[in-house]
């Protein structure tokens, strides 16, 4: 019954594909189906039940880090293989289930766009189940991470084509950078070597900034001072609604890691943020690079607001422009978060 249950939601918003865009590498004239962040697992029903399948899936359904409540990475749906047929391909995300003896140990392996655009499929096989539970858990992470960064490329490709103009170009005048945010974000304020936009809205809130200073300290890319720069920061120029009202990092619930942005370093921030004195608070990402050309750090960071909304789409859909960011004379290539081969294997 559960898996009927699935597949008839499932269904609902598969018939709402239509012709469209064509893959580089396939030709086909079938759009992807599904929202944003929807996953199907193509899997043996029974096992799907069975301690592999909760495996799987207790991976897929792990908690959105920084967000101040739990919310699932996905909306995970399930189908037996019996029942893949050719509308069920057309999902946007798949997993693709195959235990066997014929395999000798675990492993993934990735297509992209091959029964639709834009589609990312992650196959993982093994010999046994008892394998393939081991697999999944170790390698939760990865699984998780492919299909975010191919959602967020599809969130940078449509930036591409539809950015906002007068951020982009106010973003270039002052700092030299350039950025795509969504054109939603019509409310703007400059600073010192400071820069806002957002909606502006009472909910659903979606906000950019981008903020520089001077390179000077190796210890810079460490989570004290970081922290310590972001607080002075918006102190001075996200004020709250009252005197003594500013914004704030929630310093217990912020981690720090290093990660590659269009090839370089990176020191990504990812927590929570509050205004002082007030009840206001929400999610935020940011991304702090060196300038080797000025010698200077840029800043980049996306928060939300959302009190009464979940918060996983709208930080994530913000947090594709943090990888459009280039910095002065950066190489004009394709902007996307590249997947690494060695990662899925």
């Amino acid at each position: 019954m559960k898996h009927f249950l699935y597949l008839s939601m499932l269904l609902v918003l598969l018939f709402s594909s239509c012709s469209g865009k064509k893959s580089g590498k396939s030709v086909f004239s079938a759009t992807s189906s599904g929202n944003a962040y929807e996953l199907l697992v193509v899997i043996d029903q029974q096992m799907w039940e069975r301690p592999a399948g909760r495996a799987l899936n207790d991976v897929l359904k792990t908690d959105v880090p920084g967000l101040p409540q739990s919310e699932a990475s996905f909306r995970v749906m399930f189908t037996d293989p019996s029942y893949f047929d050719a509308t069920l391909k057309l999902v946007r995300n798949i997993v693709e289930v195959k235990v066997s003896d014929i395999y000798t140990q675990p492993k993934m392996t990735y297509e992209h766009d091959v029964y639709a655009y834009p589609q990312a499929i992650l196959t993982i096989q093994a010999p046994d189940e008892k394998s393939f539970g081991e697999y999944v858990t170790r390698h939760g992470q990865a699984i998780i991470d492919f299909f975010t960064h191919a959602e967020m490329n599809r969130q940078m490709r449509t930036l591409e084509g539809n950015y906002n103009n007068y951020v982009y170009t106010e973003v270039k005048d002052m700092f030299g950078c350039e950025v795509w945010v969504p054109g939603a974000l019509s409310s703007h304020k400059a600073g010192d070597h400071f820069f806002w936009a957002g909606t502006n809205t009472a909910t659903g809130d979606q906000n950019f900034v981008m903020y520089s200073f001077p390179y000077t300290d190796p210890k810079t890319f460490t989570k004290e001072f970081f922290l310590h720069k972001r607080d002075s920061v918006m102190e001075i120029n996200i004020p709250g609604a009252r005197e003594g009202m500013y914004m704030a990092t929630d310093t217990a619930f912020t981690n720090v890691k290093p990660i590659a942005v269009q090839g370089k370093y990176a020191l990504e921030a990812r927590g929570l943020w509050r205004i002082k004195n007030d009840f206001m608070g929400g999610p935020f990402v940011s991304h702090m690079r060196l300038d080797t050309i000025n010698q200077r750090i840029v800043v980049s960071e996306v928060f939300v607001y959302s009190p009464d909304k979940m918060k996983r789409n709208l930080i994530r859909q913000m947090e594709a422009s943090l990888y459009t960011v280039r910095l002065p004379r950066a190489a004009r290539d394709t902007v996307k978060i590249e997947i690494e081969n060695d990662v899925i294997q």
